[in-house]
């Protein structure tokens, strides 16, 4: 499953191939619009040249620094020695003369002093400048590095080859499902969160066929029954399959009247190469052979209060007898709870009373179980 890229905001769709195109490994399948990566990527381009400026900046002041510092240092050296030398007459001049070549000895020693404290710091510090510099040089090429992989993370590439199955857009309506309505595929220029499905690459043995199947013919529909798919787009082929799963929650409709409906994947026992994603198919599932078994025209079995019934003759009128439905057809069911030959109502006893009240109404049609 190909999803949409986690870098954080909305991707619009620019380029997207259809379901059903045949693909090979690392084909572009999705395209993603990149502006925002791009000016991503400039921008940390830029903060990362801004920062190697900055460095070479700050080495050429630190050499800078080191040649005036070297001279500052030989010039209090030497003052310091010539104010000795100073010192050294003081035998041969008046009394103040001597007493101020002591103090300027004093202060050449002093400025030395100060000077041979100050260069340390100095460069201690510009180095301590050069570290937080190269800090934010790593920064500034990660976040580049991040925007470069944020721009290839723009398209989405096949990772085998196979036939893509673009998947629904669930958040169009923002993940809110409109009652009778499904949603769309994804279509250049929609809309896509991070982390989103939007389609996938189906190899010929990945290929499954899904549908639908009535409230009434789930009792009968169950895994590993076999299956006989028609395909549209290939008249007259057969395809063998069996019943992969069967949902065990119904999907409903729109309107109070709508029926339920399982969803229903089934597999194919043998790939064929011709067959596309997405193309429409018709299905027929062979259900299981029941010997001995006691069945009953399909509108004689009635639901009561979550029951299901069949009406028996009692007296001068019916009464409901509950079954257990084994199996279904398109016109018989198969049932356990009865004796065969018991007479059976075609139509349901009570609402023909409730309408007797209202007008006449003739007696129930009956058939007896077999």
């Amino acid at each position: 499953m190909l999803m949409g890229p986690a870098v954080g905001g909305a991707l619009q769709i620019v380029a997207l191939k259809p379901t059903g195109t045949v693909v090979k490994a690392q084909d572009v399948i999705v395209e993603f619009d990149p502006s925002e990566q791009e000016f991503n990527l400039e921008q940390a381009r830029s903060e990362l040249l801004e920062v190697q400026e900055e460095i070479k900046k700050t080495n050429l002041e630190r050499e800078i620094q080191s040649a005036q510092d070297d001279v500052a240092l030989l010039q209090a050296r030497f003052a310091v020695r010539r104010a000795e030398l100073e010192v050294t007459r003081n035998e041969l001049v008046s009394a103040i003369d001597a007493q101020k070549n002591v103090l300027n000895v004093e202060e050449a020693r002093r400025q030395l002093a100060q000077l041979e404290h100050d260069i340390p710091a100095r460069q201690k510090s510009s180095g301590a400048s050069l570290v937080v510099l190269d800090e934010k040089l790593q920064k500034a090429r990660l976040r580049m590095q991040q925007a470069q992989r944020a721009i290839e993370e723009m398209r989405l590439r096949a990772p085998a080859s196979g036939l893509v199955s673009v998947q629904e857009n669930r958040g169009i309506f923002g993940g809110w499902r409109p009652p009778g309505m499904t949603f769309p595929e994804y279509r250049e220029g929609d809309l896509v969160n991070p982390g989103a499905a939007i389609t996938e690459v189906l190899q010929a043995d990945q290929i499954e066929v899904k549908g639908k199947v009535d409230e009434g013919d789930r009792i009968s529909v169950n895994p590993g029954l076999s299956a006989e798919i028609s395909v549209d787009g290939l008249p007259g082929v057969l395809l063998p399959g069996k019943v992969k799963s069967v949902a065990g929650l119904a999907g409903r409709g729109w309107g109070p009247a709508s029926q339920k409906k399982f969803d229903l994947v089934i597999g194919l026992d043998k790939p064929d190469a011709r067959l596309r994603a997405g193309v429409t198919a018709d299905v027929v599932v062979i259900g299981q052979d029941l010997k001995g078994a006691l069945l009953l025209p399909r509108q004689a079995v009635f639901e009561q209060d979550g029951k299901l019934v069949a009406y028996v003759p009692a007296g001068r009128g019916f009464e409901p007898r509950e079954v257990r439905v084994k199996q279904r057809s398109e016109s018989f069911v198969a049932v356990e709870g009865l004796a065969e030959g018991t007479t059976v109502a075609l139509v349901n006893p009570e609402d023909r009373d409730a309408k007797a009240k209202k007008g006449g109404a003739s007696a129930p049609s009956m058939a007896g179980g077999r």
